[in-house]
């Protein structure tokens, strides 16, 4: 009766992992991508314009230098690894979990020093839900949520449910489903369902509540 789910983040990986017996992906990083395929911090591509350091803005236009618009770079880039996986192990689920790097991870994409902040701990620091609705980094959440609504909707693959990492509260939550709905995500809409990783305490002892928002 138990589901055996694979954990994957490496598309080029994905159909040869495929051929195993499983009943999906239970955990898809996409941290593999941004660090590989990607390469350049979303804050970097938003706000392209007010960078200021001469040597990572040529970098980033030798990266994406076919892409006026260099939003459309990151969401079209990871909408095509996460889209690599979910063909892969279609029509099975394949439940993808958003961005979950640490401020210090963060830092050493291309641009990142400019957006990121020092901590003591990035462990239990800004990362996660906390960071998704925080003007720091809401905008970066946004070319997230446009490349699962394109994999989802425009390539088809409504077997790619999302996750959203590192919830410390209730109200958290909330703010995230909200926030995602507003970038075109809406829980049950095309099938859409929407889990939260249990991996704190309050996620367990608020399991009840935390079930009311999440899928």
């Amino acid at each position: 009766a138990t589901e055996v789910m694979l954990i994957a983040g490496d598309p080029d990986k994905a159909f040869k992992l495929s051929f195993y017996p499983n009943d999906g992906v239970g955990l898809m990083r996409i941290e593999f991508i941004i660090t590989h395929a990607i390469q350049i911090h979303p804050m970097a591509l938003v706000k392209f314009n007010e960078l200021k350091d001469a040597a990572t803005i040529q970098k980033i236009e030798d990266l994406t230098h076919h892409y006026p618009d260099k939003e459309k770079y990151f969401v079209d880039k990871l909408a095509e690894g996460v889209a690599i996986i979910a063909a892969a192990f279609y029509p099975k689920d394949v439940i993808v979990r958003m961005s979950d790097f640490k401020t210090n991870e963060y830092a050493n994409l291309i641009g990142g020093k400019q957006f990121e902040p020092e901590e003591e701990n990035p462990m239990l620091g800004f990362r996660g839900a906390s960071r998704y609705y925080h003007e720091k980094y809401r905008e970066g959440f946004r070319l997230e949520c446009l490349a699962m609504k394109k994999v989802r909707e425009e390539m088809g693959f409504t077997n790619v449910k999302l996750m959203i990492p590192f919830c410390r509260t209730v109200d958290e939550g909330k703010k995230v489903v909200a926030l995602m709905e507003e970038y075109g995500l809406k829980r049950g809409e095309h099938r859409l369902e929407i889990y939260v990783m249990a991996e704190i305490p309050s996620n367990v002892i608020l399991a009840d509540e935390f079930a009311e928002i999440f899928d």
